[in-house]
């Protein structure tokens, strides 16, 4: 396994991006990891690595602005930020790798980048991990139970983000529970996703109910698949690391 670390320039600022090349690469096409809304490369893990050599797939993953080691972000984060990333900046993150039809694997706010990316640009499959469609109830009093503990979530993911933390921290706090982001919806986008779609959640997932998944499978149709994890929460890749990577080596396997 080559593991490949660089950073590239987007929109005149600095990305940074991992790549996990399998020593026997079967040629499908690239799986690119699209992290959380507090998350980063690193957050991953060692997950991005099982699923290369797992699925013998090259696996490519990135900081979005903001997050992990990439730069700071520069613009204040509007309700469509989710928009922004899937329609700017994946494009021309993929675009420096020479991607043209990925795999795209998103978790939560990745999830719903991978839904946007796809219902406008040529895609080879997604599979999404408790991706959101439309604002829940659940979800903005899981964002609220979160702020009392900001000062040792901020300690916590320091780590992770440095001095960018507190930045991040509040543009996704501020931005969900903003009154103008509770009638955000995507729906009307889903039913221009024609690409094989695999859609995962824990059926105990504390930021979404079923509904998401019904809503995305109703949407995308009959190219969509739910898969719900039992006795798993809201990171499914990291409760149920066997069980999904096992899922997604089999969607994998029958759609390329």
């Amino acid at each position: 396994m080559t593991i490949t670390e660089k950073y590239i320039k987007v929109k005149k600022q600095t990305i940074f991006t991992r790549q996990y090349t399998p020593d026997e690469n079967n040629n499908n096409p690239t799986i690119v990891l699209l992290h959380e809304a507090l998350g980063c490369t690193t957050h991953w893990r060692n997950f991005p690595e099982k699923l290369a050599a797992k699925t013998n797939s090259v696996v490519l993953l990135y900081d979005r602005l903001g997050h992990g080691l990439s730069e700071p972000m520069t613009e204040p984060r509007g309700v469509d930020y989710l928009h922004k990333e899937a329609w700017e900046i994946l494009p021309s993150v993929l675009k420096s790798f020479k991607i043209k039809k990925p795999i795209l694997l998103g978790h939560s706010d990745g999830g719903t980048i991978a839904l946007l990316y796809a219902a406008r640009f040529e895609t080879h499959a997604i599979i999404t991990e408790a991706a959101h469609v439309f604002v829940e109830p659940i979800t903005v009093e899981g964002i609220n139970k979160a702020l009392p503990q900001k000062a040792v979530l901020i300690e916590k993911l320091g780590k992770y983000h440095g001095i960018k933390t507190e930045a991040l921290f509040n543009a996704w706090s501020d931005t969900w529970l903003d009154i103008a982001f509770q009638t955000w919806n995507i729906e009307t986008f889903l039913q221009k996703i024609h690409c094989p779609a695999l859609i995962i959640q824990g059926d105990m997932d504390e930021y979404g109910t079923f509904e998401q998944v019904k809503h995305i499978e109703d949407g995308i149709g009959e190219n969509a698949e739910a898969c719900i994890i039992e006795n798993c929460g809201h990171t499914p890749h990291k409760e149920a690391e066997d069980i999904v990577l096992e899922k997604i080596a089999v969607f994998i396997n029958e759609v390329v």
